[in-house]
C-alpha cells in the first residue's frame, strides 16, 4: 500500500480542480491503495445506501444496488458507525449478496462509514480477492480518505436539497435530573465541531508549528479557566466554584502525549492541523463507544472537550456571546467546557450522555446549575434559538413550549425566587416543627469544595460524606496520606458539627477506570462493602486515613450496602484493628451502617446491639424493594417513598431503633424533598441528610408543620390504604390544605 502522504497529495491535486467527481476518486484510491475494488455508497432518503461510484465492480450496478442501513456489510458499517474489517466477507452472517455487482470474486472487505457532524453520509469500501484482514495502517488510510469524502458528499447532499425539515411543534422529553432547578430560555446547540475548512496541508512543518502553538494556548487556557473559576474553596460561595479535583484530573488528560502525538503524526502524513485533530478525535470516539464501563464512557466528554478547545486554539476566533437565560444542549460535555459555558452565562444544561455520578453532574451541582441527562435524539430535535423549559425538579425538557406553558413556568419561577428569599431568613434559626419538635437537617456532600454549603445553608452537620466522589473525579484511589488530607479538611470545615463518613461506595454506576462491570446487573453485583471485604487492603487504607484525619477528634464511620450482620461485624473488626494502631485515637469512635438492602430489616434484633447508629439510604433501598432501577426514567412512578410498604418499613425501623436506643437518620435524596421529609418526620425520624438545595425548603415546611396532626393522618392512611399504589396524593392534599410550602 502506498504511503498516506502520497495519496493525500494526489487527492489534494484532484480536489483543487473543483468538486472531484466520485468516479475519479474511486479510481485514484484503488490505484494508490493497490486494491482491486474501491466503492462509494451514498446515503439516500429513507436510510438507504446506494452504490454511487465503483472501481472494480460492474458499472451497471451504480445507481441500482441499494442496501438498507443495517443490511449487508455496507449497511452494518453505517448502522454501527464502525469500520468492518473482514477477511472473508461473503461468509459473514450479515453479508447480503447482490448479483449485479459481480463481487463474488472478492473475499476480503474493509467498509468504513463516511461521517460528518455526527451524521452518516455513506460508506467507503475496498475489496481484494485474497482473504486477509487489512492492517492498522491500511484502516487508518481508508478512514482518512473517508473524512475527505465526507466533504464531497456533504456538498452533494446540500445541492440535492436533501436536508431534513425542522420540527416546529412542541416536544417533551423525560429526563434524569442531574442538578435541581428550572431554566427558561433560548436553546444553544453544542453539536459536533464543524468540519475543517482546509483538509490538506502544503507544508507539514508549518502545520506542526501551528499545532504546537495551539497546544500551548489550549493548556494555558485551561490553567486560566481554573484560576478564574476556582478561587479558594474555604472563602467562596458554592455557586461560584467547581471541583478542583475534577479539573486537575482533566488537565492531566489534556496534556497526555499519546493522543497529541497521533495528531502530529497525521499532520506529517499531509493533513492540516485541524483535519488531523478531527481525524484522531473520530478514532478515539469510536474506541470509547465500544467501552461498556459507564464511567469510562463518560471520559468521552473529556475528549470532546479537549478537541473543541484545541480547535478553538487553532482558529483563534472569539466565542459568540451567550443570550440571556440560554439553555445548552450537548451530546457530551467535559468539565472544563462546562465551567467555561457557565462563566459565559448559561442558565441550564441538558446532556444526552451523562449520569448522576459523572463529571458534568458533579460540577453542575457544585455550580448550582440546573441540569438534565436527556434521552438520545434530544440534540437532533433541538434547534439553536428555539425556546425551551428545563425542569430539573420534575425531570423533563420541553422544546418549543406553548406560551401558556411558558407563562406557568415563569410564574412558578417568580414564586420560587420569592420563597428562596424567605427561606434565607430561616438559615440561622433552629430547625423545629411548629409544635417545637427539633429536627436535625444535615448535608450530603462528596467534594471538599461543597463544604462552604455548611455555612450557606445553616446545616447541622454532614450526614453523608461520599468518600468515593473525589476518587471518581481523579480516576484513581488516593493513597493514605492524600485521603487523610481530604477527610481532615472536611472535619476542619465542620468544626463541632457532626460528620458521618461513608466508606467507598464503588461499583454499580460508579466505576473507576479499569473496573468495567462484568455482571448483568452491576447495581446488585460486586460493589460497595463487598469490594472492601474482598479487597481488605483497600478498605484498611481508607479506614487508616479516616483515623489519621480525626487526629483525636470524634469520628463517625458507616458502611454501605450491608446485607448481613456478619458483613457489618467483619467491617467493624477491620476498623477497630486500624484504630488500635493509630495515635492519637479518636475521642469517640462511632461505627454504623447504611440500611439499603431490605434483608437487614429481618436481622434488626441481631444488628441493633452491634451498631452505634443506622442511616437509611433511600435511593438503593427503594430500588431493591420495588425491583425498579432508579436510573430508568420510565420506572419513576413505580418508585415512591410515600407508598404504604415504605412507610410501614420506616415505621417499623423507627420503633425498633427507639426500643434499642440507636440513633436513626435518613440520608437519601428523598430527604431533601419537603413532602417526603414531612412524612418521615411524621413517622418519628428527626435526623435528615440531603443535598444543600433541600435544606432551607425543608426547614420552611417543618416550621409550619403541626406534627401531631400529621401523625394522626399517616396512621389513618396506613390503616385504610386499601391496596393503593401510593399515599402521595392524600398526604399532598392535606399539606396544601394546611398551607405547608410543599
Amino acid at each position: 500500500m502506498s504511503t498516506p502522504r502520497r495519496l493525500l497529495a494526489r487527492l489534494r491535486d484532484l480536489m483543487a480542480r473543483g468538486t472531484a467527481p466520485m468516479p475519479e476518486l474511486v479510481r485514484l484510491v484503488a490505484a494508490e491503495l493497490v486494491t482491486e475494488v474501491c466503492s462509494i455508497y451514498v446515503m439516500r432518503p429513507g436510510e438507504v445506501l446506494e452504490l454511487a461510484a465503483t472501481e472494480g465492480l460492474r458499472a451497471e450496478a451504480v445507481g441500482t444496488t441499494r442496501l438498507r442501513v443495517g443490511e449487508g456489510i455496507i449497511g452494518l458499517a453505517a448502522a454501527t458507525q464502525l469500520p468492518q474489517n473482514l477477511a472473508d466477507a461473503q461468509n459473514h452472517p450479515a453479508f447480503a449478496w447482490r448479483p449485479e455487482t459481480g463481487e463474488d470474486l472478492y473475499a476480503s472487505m474493509l467498509a468504513v462509514p463516511v461521517r460528518r457532524a455526527g451524521r452518516t453520509l455513506g460508506v467507503l469500501a475496498v475489496q481484494n480477492r485474497t482473504p486477509r484482514n487489512y492492517d492498522a495502517d491500511e484502516v487508518e488510510v481508508v478512514e482518512t480518505v473517508a473524512m475527505l469524502l465526507a466533504e464531497l458528499l456533504a456538498a452533494h447532499v446540500a445541492e440535492a436539497g436533501e436536508q431534513a425539515l425542522v420540527d416546529t411543534l412542541p416536544r417533551r422529553f423525560s429526563a434524569v435530573p442531574l442538578a435541581p432547578g428550572v431554566a427558561i430560555g433560548p436553546i444553544l446547540v453544542n453539536g459536533p465541531a464543524a468540519a475543517p475548512r482546509r483538509l490538506l496541508a502544503e507544508d507539514p512543518a508549518q502545520e506542526l508549528a501551528r499545532l504546537d502553538a495551539a497546544v500551548v494556548r489550549m493548556q494555558q487556557g485551561i490553567d486560566d479557566l481554573i484560576a478564574a473559576g476556582l478561587p479558594d474553596a474555604a472563602t467562596t460561595k458554592p455557586d461560584a466554584v467547581a471541583s478542583r479535583e475534577i479539573l486537575d484530573a482533566y488537565k492531566l488528560v489534556a496534556a497526555d502525549s499519546g493522543w497529541l502525538k497521533r495528531v502530529a503524526d497525521a499532520v506529517r502524513g499531509g493533513l492540516s492541523a485541524e483535519a488531523a485533530v478531527h481525524r484522531i478525535a473520530a478514532d478515539l470516539r469510536d474506541r470509547m463507544r465500544r467501552v461498556t464501563d459507564p464511567y469510562l464512557r463518560e471520559r468521552l466528554a473529556d475528549i470532546e472537550d479537549m478537541v473543541g478547545r484545541l480547535l478553538a486554539a487553532l482558529d483563534g476566533g472569539e466565542a459568540a456571546p451567550v443570550p440571556p437565560g440560554a439553555i445548552l444542549i450537548a451530546r457530551r460535555l467535559g468539565p472544563a467546557e462546562l465551567l467555561a459555558w457557565h462563566a459565559r452565562g448559561i442558565a441550564g444544561v441538558v446532556i444526552e450522555e451523562a449520569t448522576p455520578s459523572g463529571h458534568a453532574a458533579i460540577l453542575a451541582r457544585a455550580l448550582g446549575l440546573p441540569a438534565l441527562a436527556a434521552p438520545r435524539g434530544t440534540l437532533e430535535a433541538a434547534e439553536s434559538d428555539d425556546e425551551a423549559v428545563l425542569d430539573a425538579d420534575e425531570g423533563q425538557l420541553i422544546l418549543r413550549p406553548e406560551q401558556d406553558v411558558v407563562r406557568h413556568y415563569r410564574r412558578a419561577q417568580e414564586a420560587r425566587h420569592a420563597r428562596a428569599a424567605n427561606w434565607a431568613a430561616l438559615r440561622d434559626r433552629p430547625t423545629a416543627t411548629a409544635d417545637g419538635t427539633p429536627v436535625a437537617l444535615m448535608l450530603n456532600v462528596g467534594l471538599a469544595l461543597e463544604l462552604a454549603q455548611l455555612d450557606a445553608t445553616g446545616a447541622a452537620g454532614i450526614g453523608l460524606f461520599r468518600t468515593e466522589i473525589a476518587m471518581l473525579a481523579r480516576g484513581a484511589i488516593a493513597d493514605t496520606a492524600e485521603q487523610a488530607a481530604v477527610y481532615a479538611r472536611v472535619l476542619d470545615a465542620a468544626g463541632p458539627r457532626p460528620v458521618l463518613f461513608r466508606t467507598l461506595d464503588l461499583g454499580g454506576d460508579k466505576l473507576l477506570p479499569g473496573s468495567a462491570p462484568t455482571e448483568e446487573n452491576p447495581a446488585m453485583g460486586w460493589r460497595s462493602l463487598r469490594v472492601g471485604l474482598d479487597r481488605p487492603a483497600l478498605l484498611r487504607r481508607q479506614l487508616r486515613a479516616l483515623l489519621l484525619a480525626a487526629g483525636g477528634r470524634d469520628l463517625s464511620v458507616m458502611f454501605p450496602m450491608v446485607a448481613t450482620v456478619a458483613e457489618f461485624r467483619a467491617a467493624r473488626a477491620l476498623l477497630r484493628a486500624e484504630a488500635a494502631r493509630v495515635r492519637p485515637a479518636p475521642a469517640r469512635l462511632s461505627i454504623g451502617t447504611m440500611l439499603e438492602i431490605p434483608a437487614l430489616m429481618w436481622q434488626l434484633d441481631a444488628l441493633l446491639p452491634e451498631v452505634d447508629f443506622i442511616s437509611v439510604g433511600t435511593n438503593d433501598l427503594l430500588q431493591f424493594l420495588f425491583a425498579a432501577d432508579r436510573g430508568t426514567p420510565g420506572l419513576a412512578a413505580r418508585y415512591d417513598l410515600l407508598s404504604a410498604p415504605v412507610l410501614d418499613l420506616l415505621a417499623q425501623l423507627v420503633e425498633a431503633c427507639g426500643r434499642a436506643g440507636v440513633p436513626l437518620s435518613v440520608c437519601g435524596e428523598h430527604a431533601g424533598r419537603p413532602l417526603e421529609a414531612l412524612a418521615m418526620v411524621g413517622l418519628g425520624i428527626t435526623s435528615l441528610s440531603m443535598p444543600a438545595s433541600g435544606v432551607l425548603p425543608v426547614k420552611a415546611a417543618l416550621a409550619a408543620l403541626d406534627l401531631p396532626a400529621l401523625r394522626n393522618l399517616l396512621a389513618a392512611l396506613r390503616r385504610t390504604r386499601d391496596g393503593a399504589a401510593s399515599l402521595r396524593e392524600p398526604i399532598a392534599a392535606w399539606a396544601r390544605e394546611h398551607g405547608l410550602p410543599v
